[in-house]
C-alpha cells in the first residue's frame, strides 16, 4: 500500500529550500528583545519552534507589534524540546504577561504544540491559539526533524515527558496555519482533520517562512485578525 501524505515527510527538495531561507533572513534576528507594540494592544505571545528562539521569531514579533498587538516572545531561550516543566514555565510567563487579560498564543512548529497544551491547562489565560506549521495531527514522524529532535531532546518524539493528547482541540478558538510548500512538516499533519481545530488556513510560504519571511507576515496578521 502506498504511503499517504500523513505518513511521509516532505521531499528533500523542499527541505533544502528551508535551509536557504534561514541563511538569507538571518538579519531579522538582530535587535532588541523584549515586549514591543502599544501597551494597550491585544496581548500576543509568540512561541518559537524546535532549535529556535525569540531571535528567530523577532521579525514576526516586530510585524505583529506594528499591526497593533502588544507582543512578547516566550523568554525561555532556545527551544530544545519538551521538558517535564516546559508547560509550567510557559504558563507562568503567560500569566505574568497577560496581567489579568487573556493572551493570544501564536506557536510556530513545536511551539504550537506548547500553545495548544497551555490553552488546555488554563483556558482562562488564553484568548485563542494560532499554530503555524505545527504537527499536531497524524504520524509524529511525518517530518524531517524527528531524528534530530530525539537526539537533542533525549526522548522519543511520540513519548514526551508529559501526558498530553496533542490531537485534542483546546477549549478556546484554535486556528491552524499550514502550507503545502512546508519542507519540514507534512502539510496534512499541520492542517489536521475535522474537530482538531476550529479553522484551517493555507499560507503560501515555507516552514521557516512562517517565522522569518516578510512576505508571510501580512498573511499571518490577516489570519489572526479575521479569526
Amino acid at each position: 500500500m502506498a504511503n499517504t501524505s500523513e505518513d511521509c515527510a516532505p521531499p528533500a527538495r523542499l527541505l533544502i529550500r528551508e535551509g536557504l531561507m534561514v541563511a538569507s533572513r538571518v538579519w531579522r534576528g538582530f535587535g532588541r528583545l523584549g515586549e514591543r507594540g502599544p501597551i494597550d494592544g491585544p496581548r500576543l505571545m509568540v512561541i518559537p519552534g524546535f532549535l529556535a528562539s525569540d531571535r528567530t521569531t523577532l521579525g514576526l514579533q516586530r510585524a505583529l507589534a506594528e499591526a497593533g498587538y502588544r507582543v512578547s516572545g516566550w523568554g525561555m531561550g532556545l527551544n530544545t524540546g519538551v521538558r517535564a516543566d516546559t508547560l509550567k514555565r510557559i504558563l507562568a510567563r503567560v500569566e505574568w504577561f497577560g496581567a489579568g487579560r487573556p493572551v493570544i498564543m501564536v506557536g510556530w512548529s513545536l511551539g504550537g504544540l506548547y500553545a495548544r497544551e497551555v490553552a488546555k491547562l488554563r483556558p482562562d489565560l488564553v484568548e485563542k491559539v494560532v499554530t503555524m506549521g505545527t504537527p499536531f495531527s497524524g504520524n509524529r514522524r511525518a517530518n524531517n526533524a524527528w531524528r534530530l529532535y530525539e537526539m537533542i531532546a533525549g526522548h522519543p518524539v511520540d513519548a514526551p515527558p508529559l501526558e498530553a493528547d496533542v490531537e485534542a482541540k483546546p477549549p478556546v478558538p484554535t486556528l491552524a496555519l499550514w502550507s503545502r510548500r512546508d519542507g519540514m512538516v507534512a502539510p496534512a499533519c499541520a492542517r489536521g482533520v475535522e474537530g482538531q481545530s476550529d479553522r484551517q488556513i493555507e499560507l503560501d510560504c515555507s516552514h521557516m517562512g512562517f517565522a522569518v519571511h516578510g512576505r508571510a507576515y501580512p498573511q499571518i496578521i490577516e489570519a489572526i485578525r479575521s479569526f
